[in-house]
């Protein structure tokens, strides 16, 4: 199975899914995340604000951040290799990159991620 690593911009907290204004791709990465991890996926995820020195310990994040910015995330790699980049993977992709099945139709789960008392333990970020 590969190995997912997402890096993304600056956030108030690891998952952006937390306080009074959160954008529905977070609610649905993080969601698929969530879906990913408890199908065996071998993923992780870096906010740029809390984790900074794993973005300067891969050559090809530092790489892209010379040449896009911060603006450019987030970035995607499988295997070290970069997938994506400037928005996020939908659970297909996640699906195929980590050799699972095609996932099937529906996504009920998703009402789930949008309890901001997932991040930040209810107080809210920043």
């Amino acid at each position: 199975m590969s190995t997912i690593e997402v890096y993304e911009p600056a956030m108030c907290c690891s998952t952006g899914v937390c306080g009074p204004d959160v954008p529905q791709d977070l609610v649905t990465f993080s969601a698929d995340l969530d879906w990913l991890r408890s199908q065996g996926g071998a993923i992780e995820r870096f906010n740029l604000a809390s984790e900074p020195i794993a973005f300067t310990g891969r050559p090809a994040v530092v790489q892209f951040l010379q040449l896009s910015g911060s603006e450019g995330l987030p970035l995607v790699l499988v295997d070290g290799t970069v997938a994506m980049t400037g928005r996020y993977p939908d659970r297909d992709q996640l699906a195929r990159w980590a050799g699972l099945a095609p996932v099937p139709a529906g996504r009920p789960e998703l009402a789930l991620a949008q309890n901001s008392e997932s991040c930040c333990g209810g107080s809210g970020c920043c």
